[in-house]
């Protein structure tokens, strides 16, 4: 297995929690969150936050910044376009292929509904 791969799978699986997932949309939206405000978020003790910070610190989905005696986390934004790319050549099809029920495949494709 490539090396490329084995990143993905680690960057998914850490993604693969609700915690976790849920820690990385409220850094999107909120940069420079110290570890010490998503236990009152998500109504974990510290210990566990800061074990599912590690996770995501260890799959390079994080970044971190000292701040005094407190560690701020922001998503890292290179970590998240590989990622992003990954996915979408997973769903990238030629734009003359159709599956089986007559729907172009592509982004969009089973929000779309065939008419007659």
């Amino acid at each position: 297995m490539e090396n490329a791969e084995v990143r993905w799978a680690e960057m998914l699986r850490a993604l693969g929690h609700p915690v976790r997932l849920g820690i990385m949309r409220r850094l999107a939206a909120r940069p420079e969150t110290c570890a010490c405000d998503f236990s009152d978020v998500f109504g974990l003790k510290q210990p566990t936050i800061s074990q599912h910070l590690k996770v995501l610190r260890e799959a390079d989905l994080v970044t971190t910044r000292r701040r005094g005696n407190q560690i701020c986390y922001s998503v890292h934004p290179d970590a998240i376009l590989e990622l992003t790319d990954t996915l979408g050549a997973l769903a990238a099809r030629p734009a003359d292929a159709t599956s089986r029920s007559g729907r172009t495949s592509g982004p969009g494709a089973l929000d779309r509904v065939d008419r007659p």
